[in-house]
């Protein structure tokens, strides 16, 4: 029994380390890849012409990232199920999406305006269909890597009860034979209980410093990870829509909760930079470490400095000055873009968040 136990709780352990544990941390990188392709593909319109080769090397990799996790996501689940469907789904919405950006960049090549039209259609198709998608393929894929916690971490009640039940009896068999033969200890009786003894403060020990472990990478593994990857990506969806509201010129607007219309990539601009705010403090709480508080301090530095540029852009915007409000978002240097703050923002909690997944592979091969 106690074999038994130990190996299911190892084995659960190991599904946590190579198994569930990769497989939800590749989900969320297919969310967060999805979120930066679209990010970078509105930067690259908004260049014009002028399209960087960094932005365009962004887009590719990120649609890349999220072709190959979408693989691997189809690989490991039945296509019968409800995740298997919808990694089917964002496969057949992948294509349709990347055509719509092309479309975009051929027209925007040609400085047609139908180039920010198709933009926004790609928009909507990621925010409203492939992004709820990909987040419902990480929540299954965390869901799974709970419950392989679940299975790694309990006490193996059974295997302690029936020890201690054994220790019961062989302490009754002892004091049995020393009223019948006035013998203090039998050599036997003694040599078993202290086997199951070791047996059992083994299991004891073990499982409680494997326990203990596994609990630590969860807390500043799974959690931390978790935290920071809902940073990074309120912070893609931050500057994606920013670069938006250049791209749309008012031209798509929503009504706020005080009745009042506004440009809805502005609003989208606000929302993402609460998102970003509200969980960088929540990493930075979670983790309780050096490591990860300094890059989520920096990162938290740079996101104010970004709040405090896209008000002035806005202003240029706002004043008609298309050319000063541009050059305030992806403008050179000299210009204080927020072009600077967005990559120092990713920068960090990318810093942060390689440090998490050092630790979390770790902190759960000791908890195996």
């Amino acid at each position: 029994v106690t074999t038994w136990q130990a190996s299911a709780r190892s084995s659960a352990a190991d599904d946590v380390l190579h198994h569930s544990g990769p497989l939800s941390s590749a989900a969320a990188d297919v969310y967060r890849a999805l979120a930066g392709a679209n990010t970078a593909a509105s930067s690259g319109l908004l260049a014009g012409g002028n399209e960087t080769p960094d932005s365009r090397k962004r887009y590719e990799e990120d649609i890349r990232t999220a072709a190959n996790g979408l693989a691997t996501a189809a690989a490991s689940s039945d296509p019968d199920s409800a995740s298997g469907r919808t990694v089917a789904h964002l496969n057949e919405l992948l294509p349709r999406y990347k055509g719509l950006v092309e479309r975009a960049r051929a027209n925007n090549r040609m400085g047609y305006p139908l180039a920010g039209a198709y933009l926004r259609y790609a928009d909507e198709l990621m925010r409203e269909e492939m992004l709820p998608a990909a987040e419902d393929v990480y929540l299954q894929e965390d869901r799974r890597l709970r419950e392989d916690y679940a299975d790694a971490t309990p006490y193996p009640w059974f295997a302690l009860v029936l020890g201690v039940a054994a220790l019961a009896a062989l302490g009754w068999a002892q004091r049995r034979e020393y009223r019948r033969t006035n013998r203090v200890l039998s050599p036997g009786l003694l040599a078993a209980t202290s086997a199951v003894t070791v047996v059992l403060l083994w299991l004891l020990a073990g499982h409680t410093l494997a326990r203990t472990g596994l609990d630590d990478s969860y807390q500043h593994g799974v959690k931390s990870l978790s935290l920071l990857n809902d940073a990074r990506t309120a912070s893609l969806q931050a500057r994606g829509a920013e670069n938006l509201t250049l791209v749309n010129r008012g031209a798509e607007s929503v009504k706020t909760s005080d009745g009042e219309f506004r440009d809805k990539f502005e609003v989208a601009f606000e929302e993402s930079m609460t998102d970003l705010s509200r969980t960088l403090d929540a990493a930075a709480w979670t983790a309780g470490d050096p490591e990860v508080d300094k890059p989520v301090e920096t990162a938290r530095s740079s996101m104010l400095e970004w709040q405090k540029r896209h008000e002035e852009a806005r202003k240029a915007d706002d004043a008609g000055d298309y050319q000063e409000a541009l050059d305030r978002i992806i403008g050179p240097d000299d210009k204080s873009p927020t072009r600077v703050c967005f990559d120092n923002v990713d920068r960090s909690i990318r810093e942060a968040m390689s440090y998490e997944k050092k630790e979390f592979r770790q902190a759960a091969a000791d908890g195996r």
